[in-house]
């Protein structure tokens, strides 16, 4: 298994269920592990045989962007299928977190594996 990996990617997004969540975006912290397709990037050494994690970011800012989200968990669930739809990945680890939505705890949230077969 070849994996193309994001940890603690932090942007703004429109989550949550209570009030004072949405009267603005909060940021949330996402850590991806994304199977490549297939290996021959191995052998070419080039980024378009690969998944480019630049790409990936686009792509899920521009989510961000345009949908809201009560719970981290439908949220982690949308990035999957895109990752999977997207960049056809086969396999991929999502999660995602709220950063301070407990006093208590620096971080909550989900994570999720997907595997192509559930798409």
């Amino acid at each position: 298994m070849d994996i193309v990996f994001i940890r603690q990617l932090r942007l703004p997004a429109w989550i949550g269920l209570y009030r004072h969540e949405k009267i603005a975006p909060q940021t949330i912290e996402i850590d991806l592990e994304i199977d490549l397709p297939e290996d021959a990037v191995f052998k070419t050494g080039k980024v378009g045989d690969t998944i480019d994690y630049g790409v990936v970011v686009e792509h899920i800012r521009a989510l961000l962007a345009k949908e809201r989200f009560g719970l981290v968990e439908s949220l982690a669930e949308r990035i999957a299928s895109l990752l999977m739809e997207d960049f056809n990945s086969p396999h991929v680890k999502v999660s995602v977190a709220k950063l301070g939505a407990l006093r208590e705890s620096q971080r909550v949230g989900v994570t999720i594996e997907r595997p192509k077969s559930r798409a």
